[in-house]
C-alpha cells in the first residue's frame, strides 16, 4: 500500500508525493543531478553528505542496485527525490531494487513529485534546504524547526563523518572487479601516492592503480609533516562534501607541502583547498554543479570533455593570485574547472576525473599526474 509523503522546503512551498524507502524525517540541503544513469554511484559519493538529491531524469531504479558500482560503503546522502522509481529492475548484475536499496540503509525518499517545477525553483531562487516527512505521526508544522536546526550545524563535521579513521593501504585496480581479483603486489607498482582523504571515492583509487600505483590512504587529520615523513612519490588531495573555507587545518598543512617539491594533484573538494592554499578566494554557487553531462574546455588547446560534476562552491576569478593559471572552464557558466601552481607540480581539477558515474574524458588528468610524477623521480 502507497504511503503518501510531503517535501517542505525553507521558504515554506509544499509538495505532496509518496514515500520510498525507510519511514521518517530527513533534512538536507536540495541539489539536482541531472545524470541519467549512474545512481547507485551518486547515493554512496561522500561528497554529497548533508545533501538530498532530486534526480531529474525522471525514471530512476530500472536497472536496480548491484554489488560492485558502490563508490564507498555507506550511502551519504539525507534524502532523495524523484519523479518516477521503476516498480521493477532488470540487470544481471542487480542484487536488490532501489526501492530496498534505500530501506536497507535507512534513507528516507520522496516520490511521484513535479521535479521539472523544483528544479526550476532552485534554478530562479538558489539552493534551498528541505525536509522529507513520511511519518504521519510527526506533525508537519514542525518541519521548519528541524529545517533550522540543521542549517545551523557545523561544517567540519561532514569530514570527520566521510573520512577514514585509520590509515591504510589499497592495491586494487579496475580490471575484472567482477571477478574481484587479488591486489596487484607493491612491487610491481612503481610509484607511491598519498591519499588524502576528504571523502574518498573507490574508483580514484582503482584508477590510479591502473597507472602503477601503490596508495596509503590518510585521514584529513593528518599532518603535513606525517605526510613528508612517507616519501611519497606524489599526493592526491580527494574530492569530498561541505564549504572548503571552514577547514583552516587543512589549508595550513596543504601549504607546508606546497613548500616542497613533491607533485599534488588536487580533485574537486580538493581542487577547492588548493587554491585557498594558494590565498585564492572561494564562494558559493547558486544551486552548483551537479550531473554527468557538464562540458568543460581545455583553455589552452580548446577541447571539450564532457564531465561529471558535484560541487556547490567554486575558484573566484576575481583578484586570482598570480600564481594561479586557470587550464579549464565551464561552458556552462564559465566558472574555473582547472587550475595549476607556477612553477610547480601541481594542480587542481574541479570535476570528478574518475568518471563514476560518467563519461572517461578526463581520465587523461590522471596521466598528468603520473607524468609529473615521472618528472619528480628522474630529477
Amino acid at each position: 500500500m502507497k504511503k503518501s509523503a510531503f517535501l517542505s522546503l525553507e521558504d515554506g512551498t509544499l509538495f505532496k508525493g509518496e514515500s520510498i524507502g525507510a519511514t521518517g524525517i530527513a533534512v538536507g540541503e536540495i541539489v539536482f543531478n541531472t545524470a541519467m544513469t549512474g545512481y547507485q554511484e551518486i547515493l554512496t559519493d561522500p561528497s554529497y553528505k548533508n545533501q538530498m538529491i532530486m534526480f531529474t531524469y525522471p525514471h530512476i531504479g530500472n536497472t536496480g542496485i548491484n554489488n560492485i558500482d558502490a563508490e564507498s560503503n555507506n550511502i551519504h546522502i539525507q534524502g532523495v527525490i524523484t519523479r518516477n522509481v521503476s516498480l521493477i529492475d532488470s540487470h544481471y548484475r542487480s542484487s536488490m531494487s532501489f526501492s530496498e536499496y534505500l530501506k536497507k540503509h535507512q534513507i528516507i525518499g520522496i516520490t511521484n513529485i513535479d521535479t521539472r517545477k523544483l528544479t526550476k525553483k532552485i534554478r530562479n531562487t538558489g539552493s534551498q534546504y528541505g525536509c522529507i516527512l513520511s511519518d504521519q505521526n510527526i506533525n508537519i508544522a514542525s518541519v521548519y524547526q528541524h529545517i533550522q536546526k540543521k542549517i545551523t550545524q557545523s561544517n567540519v563535521q561532514l569530514l570527520k563523518e566521510v573520512s577514514t579513521t585509520n590509515i591504510y593501504h589499497w592495491s586494487t585496480g579496475t580490471q575484472k572487479i567482477e571477478k574481484k581479483t587479488t591486489s596487484i603486489q607493491k612491487t610491481k607498482l612503481s610509484f607511491h601516492v598519498v591519499i588524502y582523504d576528504f571523502g574518498i571515492k573507490k574508483n580514484i583509487l582503482r584508477l590510479l592503480v591502473d597507472y602503477g600505483c601503490y596508495l596509503t590512504v590518510v585521514p584529513y587529520t593528518t599532518s603535513a609533516e606525517y605526510i613528508i615523513a612517507l616519501k611519497p612519490d606524489g599526493i592526491l588531495l580527494s574530492n569530498g562534501p561541505g564549504d572548503p573555507r571552514s577547514y583552516i587545518e587543512i589549508i595550513t598543512n596543504i601549504q607546508k607541502l606546497l613548500t616542497t617539491k613533491i607533485p599534488i594533484f588536487g580533485i574537486c573538494l580538493g581542487h577547492q583547498l588548493l587554491a585557498l592554499a594558494n590565498l585564492a578566494k572561494i564562494k558559493k554557487m547558486k544551486f552548483g554543479h551537479h550531473g554527468s553531462n557538464h562540458p568543460v574546455q581545455n583553455i589552452k588547446n580548446k577541447k571539450v570533455m564532457i564531465t561529471t560534476q558535484n560541487h556547490n562552491f567554486t575558484i573566484d576569478k576575481k583578484n586570482l593570485p598570480k600564481n594561479i593559471t586557470i587550464t579549464h572552464i565551464s561552458l556552462f557558466d564559465h566558472t574555473i574547472q582547472g587550475i595549476e601552481i607556477n612553477n610547480k607540480n601541481v594542480f587542481g581539477f574541479q570535476g570528478h576525473p574518475e568518471a563514476n558515474p560518467g563519461p572517461n574524458d578526463t581520465q587523461k588528468l590522471f596521466e598528468k599526474f603520473i607524468k609529473n610524477i615521472k618528472n619528480y623521480k628522474q630529477n
